[in-house]
């Protein structure tokens, strides 16, 4: 089967493309802004009909949190419109199409761990846009998965593990916020879920909503101290509160998934958090 990915050089994209040769039953291409502006609805069209994939991969997103708040129409152009458009090509053309959301489609005021079918309240530009995209989806008759996930990072591109790495480095001593919680997911750990439940996914007659995180529950402060003491960075941490750190775009201060429908359909483990972020700085040590 063929299987065409955008977002091709993002976390996840470039996780998919690490694995990708592990599954030898499918053709991937994997394809960023540079090969196709998924925003050009008429160039997309042609792109799927050239290629011809059983399932589009949507790892194409627009994901400056608080930039998003002052480029509202670029926001909802690359996170709601495309994928929307999107949705309608595939459901013309019988293309599966999988497409990756975010726990920011909740405020975050729950002490319950969200399940997929929780009222949503997105609170940023950002975040409405990321619904407005699953809603433009489920609008069409078009067969696939949502997959929302949390606190994403990897060894590729800009992430909260890189810049906690640089900057305890660099500063010896960081304020890290600890009122905030969640679950951070290596981009490893879901492109291999991804890769693995692709034939489900070719095979679905429905679009359907799952959450996906690693196990496990901490704050961002109890993250950055995992990542110094794994790493060994001589870096002193100071928790503080929200408060001071005023940013643009308001954060969900609790982003737990209830991952149950994801584990029970599929029948995939997920990882524990601390085991996947020892794996990620490994593979960031072996790569230098």
């Amino acid at each position: 089967m063929k299987i065409l990915v955008t977002g091709g050089d993002g976390q996840l994209g470039s996780a998919l493309k690490k694995l990708a040769g592990n599954y030898k039953d499918h053709i991937f291409t994997f394809i960023d802004v540079g090969d196709l502006d998924i925003t050009d609805s008429s160039g997309m069209a042609a792109f799927l009909a050239t290629h011809k994939p059983g399932i589009l991969i949507n790892c194409a997103a627009y994901t400056a949190v608080d930039k998003a708040e002052s480029e509202t129409d670029r926001a909802i152009a690359v996170n709601a419109t495309a994928p929307g458009e999107m949705a309608r090509i595939c459901s013309e053309t019988g293309i599966r199409l999988i497409h990756i959301s975010t726990d920011y489609v909740f405020d975050g005021r729950s002490f319950n761990p969200y399940k997929e079918t929780d009222p949503v309240n997105p609170v940023s530009v950002y975040a409405k846009s990321k619904l407005e995209g699953e809603t433009r989806i489920q609008k069409q008759v078009v067969k696939g998965i949502i997959i929302r996930t949390s606190w994403l990072y990897s060894e590729y591109g800009q992430n909260f593990v890189k810049t906690i790495l640089k900057k305890g480095k660099e500063l010896g001593k960081l304020r890290v916020v600890y009122d905030q919680v969640g679950g951070p997911t290596y981009a490893g750990d879901l492109a291999r879920a991804i890769l693995d439940i692709l034939p489900e996914v070719a095979n679905t007659g429905s679009m359907e909503v799952y959450h996906y995180a690693n196990e496990g529950v901490i704050s961002w402060y109890d993250f950055a101290h995992a990542i110094i003491e794994i790493s060994g960075i001589a870096c002193i941490l100071e928790p503080v509160e929200t408060t001071a750190y005023p940013t643009p775009a308001t954060r969900p201060s609790y982003s737990i998934f209830n991952k149950t429908k994801f584990k029970e359909r599929f029948g995939i483990a997920i990882p524990y958090w601390r085991t996947s972020l020892k794996e990620c700085i490994g593979n960031m040590v072996e790569s230098h």
